[in-house]
This record gives structure tokens, sequence and C-alpha cells, in this order.
């Protein structure tokens, strides 16, 4: 090899020397880095489940609280209870002995105040027309109210009454004599050892459902076995009323299909009762059919299925709505005459009915009222005793 060439083969070398010289010196001012020989880690095997991307930040819970939600998610949500159902002790509604007579005298207060207004004077024309105008007023109707007012005078004028206030002590005391002068019981008749049936007849909206409910719910309180027979077929609702009271009181239920015949829904309730060795059957009717013939026809019928099982019919109640006043009597007059009523439910006496209807029934129909209803609970449902109602009416 001639000198020249090995002289530029060393100049090449040379100059290729420099240039990786000058590169590398270039890179380390740029930070960069030879790449590494070694293999890159492996990325981090994700969970079986990855976490949910939430746009909202996490927020820490502590431990109790996520006890509290837990526990009303698991838990069935309390079913509200039915006002018939307020009957516990917890409830506030039977505290003392003395409440029902008080509850009686706040419902009627409208009243007792119009009779309030005639007391602190004496007596001369205008108070008897005062006296009844106020009669007239709290639904006592025109005859009864004659007939009152004819008592009372003759009364007061062989007492030689002067003043108001004792006036009205002598208007209590014949309105008591006027309630009791039916001579006829006010307890709902329950022969141990027998069949026991009570009808409910009324026209519907007047309560009768209802009634049924709370004086089955009393019943059963007081240890008796109690079917209910859903007879008014001729009401949609109705069965279906009937039959949720009877799981909250404890009852039996009979009902047929929607439109079925009722005297075999009280046939088999009837049977029923004395499958079960129930002592009480309550009657559920219709309050309206197509005409008011066909109603007392329909009720007449069932009557007679009960009277099949000589005796075991005890009451035939007829269910009225205190606030129609005077069209009450006039309800009471035809299902007298078709059904044989034996005593008076007298619901809704709790602040717009007057009450003067009770005088109306007893003196014209000579039907006791027997139950009456002050409010929307099982206690509610009172038994009426004339002395309470007329201190309850007149007494400031």
């Amino acid at each position: 090899m001639s000198p020249i060439v090995v002289i530029l083969a060393i100049l090449v070398l040379a100059v290729v020397l420099i240039a990786l010289g000058i590169g590398l010196s270039r890179r380390s001012q740029r930070g960069e880095t030879k790449p590494s020989s070694r293999p890159a880690p492996r990325p981090p095997v994700p969970a079986s489940r990855p976490p949910v991307p939430s746009a909202e930040p996490a927020v820490a819970v502590e431990p109790e609280e996520l006890t509290a939600p837990a526990e009303q998610e698991i838990a069935e949500p309390a079913e509200e209870a039915p006002p018939l159902a307020e009957t516990g002790a917890d409830s506030g509604i039977a505290e003392p002995e003395a409440q029902p007579e008080r509850r009686l005298k706040d419902r009627l207060g409208k009243t007792r105040a119009a009779f309030a207004r005639l007391r602190g004077r004496g007596i001369d024309d205008d108070t008897w027309g005062d006296l009844e105008d106020t009669l007239l007023l709290a639904d006592v109707g025109v005859a009864t109210t004659e007939r009152i007012l004819t008592d009372v005078k003759a009364r007061a004028k062989a007492e030689k009454v002067a003043d108001t206030d004792t006036l009205m002590g002598v208007l209590h005391g014949e309105l008591v004599t006027l309630l009791d002068a039916t001579g006829k019981p006010r307890t709902l008749e329950h022969v141990a050892g027998e069949p026991n049936v009570w009808m409910f007849v009324g026209v519907n909206g007047v309560g009768k459902t209802t009634t049924i409910a709370k004086v089955a719910q009393r019943e059963t309180s007081d240890g008796h076995n109690v079917v209910l027979a859903a007879a008014d077929t001729f009401r949609a609702a109705a069965a279906e009323q009937l039959t949720h009271w009877a799981e909250v009181t404890g009852a039996g239920i009979v009902r047929g299909q929607e439109g079925a015949d009722p005297g075999s829904v009280v046939f088999d309730a009837m049977a029923a009762a004395t499958s079960r060795d129930a002592d009480l059957v309550l009657v559920d009717t219709a309050g309206r059919l197509h005409t008011k013939v066909n109603l007392m026809a329909e009720l007449e019928k069932l009557r007679r299925i009960v009277d099949r099982t000589p005796g075991a019919l005890k009451e035939v109640l007829l269910v009225l709505d205190a606030t129609t006043g005077q069209n009450g009597l006039t309800q009471a007059k035809q299902f007298a005459e078709a059904v044989d009523v034996t005593g008076v439910v007298l619901t809704k006496l709790d602040g717009s009915a007057k009450g003067g209807i009770v005088l109306a029934i007893e003196a014209e129909l000579g039907i006791p009222v027997k139950l009456i209803g002050v409010g929307e609970t099982a206690v509610d449902l009172m038994p009426f005793e004339p002395e309470a109602f007329v201190a309850a009416l007149l007494d400031a």
C-alpha cells in the first residue's frame, strides 16, 4: 500500500471521530440519554372489576353513615295504619274514661253554643220563640219540636220557672225523658252459644262499610269470632274495602264476584261461621239499586235468608249520616217499613252535624239510636247514652 493511501485513510478516520464527538456533546446538552438495553417493565395487571370512572369526586363516608341507610333499605316500609288501628295504648286516643263524653261535647259545640245564648234572662214570649227556632235549627224537626215545647211549657208553668237558666234544666229533663220513651234496649243483642247475625242497611255514602269495620274491631277485641259478609255486590269497591278491614280487624271474610247474588253471599257467610265456630256475622248490604223498590226488595230477601236459621238475626242496624238532617228521618222511615229496623247507628256526628236528628228519630219512629260515630277511629264509635248526649247538647 502506498503511503498516500494510508494518509488518506487516517484523515477520514479522524473526521469520523470528530463528528461523533460533536454529536454526543449536543445530546448531553439536550438531556437526551441513550436508550437502555433493558426491557421495559410490564404494566400492572388490572383488578377483575375495574373501578367505574365517575365525574364527581369520591366522598369519604364514615362507617356509621353507611349502616343506617342500609338498614332502611332492607327493612320493609311500614304501612300507614288506617284510622281503625289507632286504638292501642300508644295512640293517645283511649285516655281517661271521660274522654268519650268530652269528644261528644266538642262535636256538638255549635248546637250547645246556640242553646247557651238562651241563658241569663227572664222568660217571655220571645223566649219561647227563640227556643223553638233553636230546636228547629238543631234538626229536631217540626213535629218533635212542637211536642218538646208543649211538654216544657207545661212543666215550666207547673214549677213556676222564672228564668232561662232554670228553663234549660227543665228542657234537659224533658229531652232525656223523650229519649227513654222507646223502652227498647240500646245494647246490641248477642247471645252466647247461638248464631248471631247483625245486618247493616242504609244508602250509599253514609259510612256503612266503615261502621261495620269499627264494630268488627270492637267485637274482636272483646273476644268474639267475627265473619264479615260482603253482600254489597253491586258496588265495585265495597268487597275490596271490607276485605281490607277484615285483615285489619282479624275477622273472617266471605265475598262473591262483582254482581253476584247477595243472597248467596249471606248464605255462604252463615255456613262459614258455623264451620269456623264464629259467633257473629256482620252483613254489609247494598245502598242503592236501580230503584228504591228494588233495593227494599233485595233487603227483604236477605232477611228471609238469615231467618232460615230461626233466631239468628239479632239486629238490623240502619246507618244514617247525621249531617243530612231531616233527610235522615225520611231514610229511616223507608228502611223501617222494609226490614224492621232494630236500631240506628248515627255517623259523622263530628262537627257539621247538629245532633237534633236523634230526637226526631226516637220521637217519631220509636227506633232507638244504639251507636254514634264522633270521629274516624274505632273508639269514636260510641254507645249512645241519652243523659250524656243531652248534657253535651245543652250544658254550658
